[in-house]
């Protein structure tokens, strides 16, 4: 598959289909982390008493993060 695009001064160029797979692979990779932190939150008013999807992961609060030993 080649895409061709034409310029100005009539030459063919190669369409940058390299630079779109990255904004959409970036597009979807934001939307689901954006998702996963957003049901991981505390719900907003109205939101309370709905429940988790069964694909968001559960992600547990540590009580002191960053203080403490490191882990070896």
């Amino acid at each position: 598959m080649n895409l061709l695009m034409q310029t100005a001064t009539g030459e063919a160029s190669h369409f940058p289909l390299a630079f779109t797979l990255v904004y959409v692979v970036g597009f979807i990779a934001a939307v689901t982390i954006g998702s996963i932190a957003w049901y991981n939150s505390k719900r907003p008013a109205g939101w309370e008493s709905k429940e988790r999807p069964d694909f968001v992961p559960k992600v547990e609060k540590e009580e002191t993060p960053g203080v403490g030993e490191p882990k070896s």
